[in-house]
């Protein structure tokens, strides 16, 4: 019995050590997986080109995990991965990756679901999984998720972030908050808000896991100079704006935020006279 104790510990001790320094893989591997791989990137960091049929918006994966799904602390794939299949209070009910993914299309991108055995499906996790190449199974590993940010010492004000909007994101993603296109077509800065960017039943709609993303990578390429405060602003103006219906709707905004939202996001609440998410 002490044999497999120390054994245990070993092998926790061991996954504590890989997680602490896990890097991704760089090279891909030869072959038809390989190829695959290559497809699910390619699916990853340009999804409406190449998966236009499940994509209801202008966004692509790599928005919300930046360096195609590498970094730390941007909800990275490599740390992702080996936590499902989990329960998750969204949905109430143990959710596989497939399920996850398939609500990133639902939601994330205002699209619809790619089917369990579709060629995006398939491409999308075997590139994942590749990410994942030596990660020790059911372990959080250090950079896993968005950053937690304490609460802030003042109330987020949707007021404040435009000050911090207009002073640091606009320059990227417009002052109307559009985004910015590439000279040759697509998104080169992402849609914040509008008809082309994530619906009310996305997970970065919720201020907290706006902030939590921002502090640490947002302005791009100067993560972590926002103060939390700022942060937290910032993600409540972004989060304050109108964009695509949540699709659980059930008729009645309402009725909508009492069975799916709570008090980290703005749908239906009333502000400056208007109740946000009932935007026609």
């Amino acid at each position: 019995m002490r044999s497999l104790v120390v054994l245990a510990a070993l092998v926790a001790g061991t996954a504590t050590a890989v997680a602490a320094d896990f890097q991704p893989p760089t090279t891909l591997p030869e072959g038809p997986f390989g190829e695959m791989i290559a497809k699910g990137e390619a699916i990853f960091t340009e999804t409406k080109a190449n998966a236009g049929p499940y994509v209801g918006n202008e966004l692509s994966c790599r928005n919300c995990h930046l360096d195609r799904g590498r970094l730390a602390n941007s909800a990275p794939m490599w740390a992702a991965f080996g936590l499902y299949p989990q329960y998750r209070a969204k949905n109430k009910s143990v959710n596989t990756f497939t399920h996850r993914i398939q609500d990133c299309f639902r939601f994330s991108m205002n699209g619809k679901k790619p089917e369990a055995d579709s060629e995006v499906m398939v491409a999308l996790q075997s590139y994942i999984f590749w990410l994942a190449t030596g990660a020790p199974v059911g372990a959080k590993l250090p950079g896993q998720g968005y950053k937690l940010l304490p609460k802030p010492a003042e109330a987020p004000s949707p007021e404040r972030g435009a000050t911090v909007f207009a002073a640091n994101c606009a320059l990227c993603h417009g002052a109307d908050g559009q985004g910015t296109k590439r000279a040759g077509g697509g998104y080169q800065f992402p849609p914040l808000w509008g008809p082309n960017s994530y619906n009310w039943g996305a997970g970065m709609h919720r201020v907290n896991t706006a902030a939590g993303f921002i502090k640490a990578n947002m302005p791009f390429g100067r993560g972590g100079t926002l103060s939390d405060q700022e942060a937290w602003d910032v993600a409540a103006y972004v989060n304050s704006r109108p964009r695509p219906q949540d699709p659980r709707f059930t008729g009645d905004v309402a009725d909508t935020r009492a069975k799916f939202h709570n008090d980290d996001d703005y749908y239906g609440v009333t502000l400056d006279g208007k109740v946000i998410g009932a935007e026609k």
